[in-house]
């Protein structure tokens, strides 16, 4: 798939929706120094061109009292198209997984968990992740501190 042309006006509004999609098309086109209906426009044509996928509102998960993130790699016991397949389905629908990557290297995949506690995560790996078959091992990473947690991607 070819990479689409977009223009200079066309990131900024890219990094400004990334800083605060809840800003009106008036404040954007202020800032852009442009009128409302070119950039509802162009707002419109990055959707459809799937450039912008959906709006979100970010949550703070330590006040959701969620404090324990772990990074959980897998790695599957047979590797063919039917057992990914299911896996990734089963995988995908848990609530505590917040993110999966199918990663190249010692293990298949790399999940990000959110959970509230200890407890809570040895509840997670037996009785939810511990029915998904063809599982081979897992390792768990305890994140000790967040450094940077970012949504944005660079535009540069």
């Amino acid at each position: 798939m070819p990479s689409l042309l977009l223009d200079t006006t066309d990131l900024k509004l890219l990094q400004l929706l990334q800083d605060n999609s809840s800003l009106t098309t008036k404040e954007l086109a202020q800032i852009l120094h442009l009128t409302s209906t070119p950039v509802h426009e162009r707002i419109k044509r990055l959707e459809r061109e799937g450039i912008i996928r959906k709006y979100v509102a970010l949550l703070d998960h330590t006040k959701l009292n969620k404090t324990l993130i772990v990074f959980c790699n897998i790695k599957l016991r047979q590797h063919d198209l039917e057992i990914g397949k299911k896996f990734v389905t089963e995988i995908t629908a848990l609530e505590e997984v917040t993110e999966v990557y199918n990663v190249a290297g010692e293990y298949d995949f790399m999940i990000k968990v959110i959970v509230t506690d200890m407890p809570a995560y040895q509840q997670f790996i037996m009785y939810k992740l511990g029915t998904i078959a063809n599982i081979g091992s897992t390792q768990s990473v305890f994140v000790l501190g967040q450094i940077k947690n970012s949504t944005s991607i660079p535009l540069q």
